[in-house]
């Protein structure tokens, strides 16, 4: 009995040691296997990495063009124009605006003249649609002559977003006054809280205006137009007094020595009573103390 339990257990011994080695074949065979699995499927993961990275720089200009997108641009045009006809060019000026949603804000005329012959020159602001400010620049510029033209830009997209910050900001805070004020009970507290509200209100309505002017100014485009009209055909500046006739130069200098000698003539008279009634006795003084020092 005794034999075949030390036998038993030797046997028991070695077949616990066989399954161990193969239990560690099979997992060194598993492991194998994963690792050509895992390299494998690393040719799967750089192809997702090239794919992830373009489409990041997708997402990257998408995003930019986005950006730029979103930005709050102030447009301001000059241009200045010769056109045959002033009136007509205000009027296809005004229809064109109207036409792409704008309007007309401000306008002015000044007419010249010579003799029979008259010629106007003036000012005319437009305020368009900011997408159509391109278009209404090219249908001005077709009704005459350019002398000048120029755009600016403004960029006011931090200005904006700072106001509107601060205006969830205050809004809050009023809101918060207005709970305090609600649950106010002795007089002062009631005064004071209705103080610090009224200046945050104070405050809101300010910034909401210059936040309302600056989306108009961003929502409509400025575009001002000069118009003139050319000078009449034989209309000249005046010459100069070197261009003129001799006979001319001399007859208007004669006629400038008569207005002087007039002119002298009168001043005499204005003078002669203030002579005599100051200038007498000034006189007659003098001529006392001149006698007097001399004897």
């Amino acid at each position: 009995m005794r034999v075949s339990s030390r036998t038993i257990a030797t046997l028991v011994l070695a077949f616990l040691l066989v399954t161990a080695g193969c239990a560690g074949s099979n997992t060194g065979g598993d492991a194998g296997g994963h690792n050509v699995e895992m390299s494998s499927s690393g040719g799967g993961d750089g192809a997702s990495a090239t794919d992830a990275a373009a489409e990041g720089e997708t997402a990257n200009v998408d995003s930019t063009a986005q950006i730029s997108q979103q930005r709050e641009l102030i447009r301001i045009g000059e241009l200045r124009m010769r056109v045959d006809d002033f009136e007509r060019a205000r009027d296809n000026l005004t229809a064109a605006v109207e036409a792409r949603g704008g309007y007309v804000s401000d306008t002015s005329v000044s007419n010249r003249g010579e003799g029979n012959e008259t010629w106007s020159q003036g000012r005319i602001v437009l305020r368009v649609p900011q997408e159509n400010y391109t278009s209404m620049l090219d249908a001005a510029k077709s009704e005459g002559a350019v002398q000048f033209e120029e755009t600016k830009t403004e960029d006011v997209t931090d200005q904006i977003v700072d106001l509107e910050a601060r205006l969830e900001n205050l809004r809050a805070e009023r809101d918060r006054l207005r709970e305090l004020y609600d649950r106010a009970n002795e007089t002062e507290d009631v005064l004071a809280v209705q103080r610090e509200l009224s200046d945050v209100q104070s405050e809101i309505e300010r910034l909401e205006g210059q936040l309302q002017s600056l989306e108009q100014r961003v929502a409509y485009s400025t575009l001002t137009i000069h118009l003139e009209e050319p000078r009449p055909e034989g209309l000249y500046d005046r010459a100069e007094w070197y261009d003129t006739g001799v006979l001319a130069a001399f007859l208007e200098s004669v006629s400038g020595v008569g207005v002087t000698l007039r002119a002298i003539v009168v001043g005499v008279a204005y003078a002669a009573p203030y002579l005599l009634v100051f200038g007498t006795p000034l006189v007659g003084a003098a001529v006392l103390l001149f006698r007097r020092f001399r004897g």
